[in-house]
């Protein structure tokens, strides 16, 4: 089941639902895409077709952003917010119990060397067949050595709308699989930004924390987050 929001049709799971669900595209017969989606990347969506048209033809669209489900709490729709970070963190145990072969793509070398080292220690049996750094200027390059590795589910954190459009190339490319598009995800999992306090987590302010705890977001945080609220309030009233 779906809601929509501003034109985007965004999935109403529980966070085990949405679990269930990852799962069964992990075992399609085509490479798919899950967008962990945010009030920045419906704006960026607004002022950019192409990645409007990734958006609408994603496989899942995740309600991350506490922006997300406020907006959506206005128009008369509740929904669970599912963060990304904690989905695609789970979608690792997932694979690490199944047996299911994983990569991950994004970051500095240093960060994604040590994300990976983290990760391995926490999640018991977890199998990363391929990892590269961010910092890559053909994706064809990328894509042969992910098509010869053939992972499953493969995590790509390079910023959005970066990640969704290399994630949407791979749909041509790659051997099926899952691909979701994790963001800053790395940075936290190598211990480079702390994540913010549960009380943070649970009232869905991380974004406030980090603003607080990194200043430089502010401006991309504000005015975006009030505006695009408003955009919401004066679409309701036109619904």
């Amino acid at each position: 089941m779906s809601v929509e929001l501003l034109g985007f049709n965004i999935d109403d799971y529980t966070f085990e639902d949405a679990v269930v669900k990852a799962k069964s595209l992990i075992d399609s017969t085509k490479v798919s895409q899950i967008i962990t989606i945010n009030p920045e990347m419906i704006q960026e969506a607004e002022k950019n077709n192409k990645f409007s048209n990734i958006i609408k033809e994603a496989e899942m669209v995740i309600p991350d952003g506490i922006g997300i489900q406020l907006g959506l709490k206005i128009t008369g729709k509740n929904v669970q917010r599912i963060p990304g970070i904690d989905f695609a963190k789970r979608m690792l145990y997932e694979a690490s119990k199944n047996d299911i072969p994983a990569a991950i793509i994004g970051a500095k070398e240093e960060v994604i060397t040590k994300a990976i080292e983290n990760l391995q220690k926490e999640i018991n049996g977890l199998n990363i067949v391929y990892f590269h750094n961010g910092y890559f200027s053909d994706d064809n390059i990328i894509m042969e050595e992910l098509k010869a590795k053939a992972p499953k589910l493969i995590l790509v954190a390079l910023g959005s709308p970066k990640q969704e459009e290399f994630i949407y190339k791979a749909k041509t490319k790659l051997k099926p699989a899952l691909m979701i598009g994790i963001g800053g995800s790395l940075d936290v999992w190598s211990g480079n930004v702390k994540r913010a306090p549960k009380i943070f987590q649970k009232l869905g302010l991380e974004w406030l924390y980090r603003t607080l705890a990194q200043p430089s977001r502010f401006k991309r945080i504000f005015p975006a987050l009030p505006l695009f609220l408003i955009k919401v309030l004066n679409y309701k009233d036109k619904i």
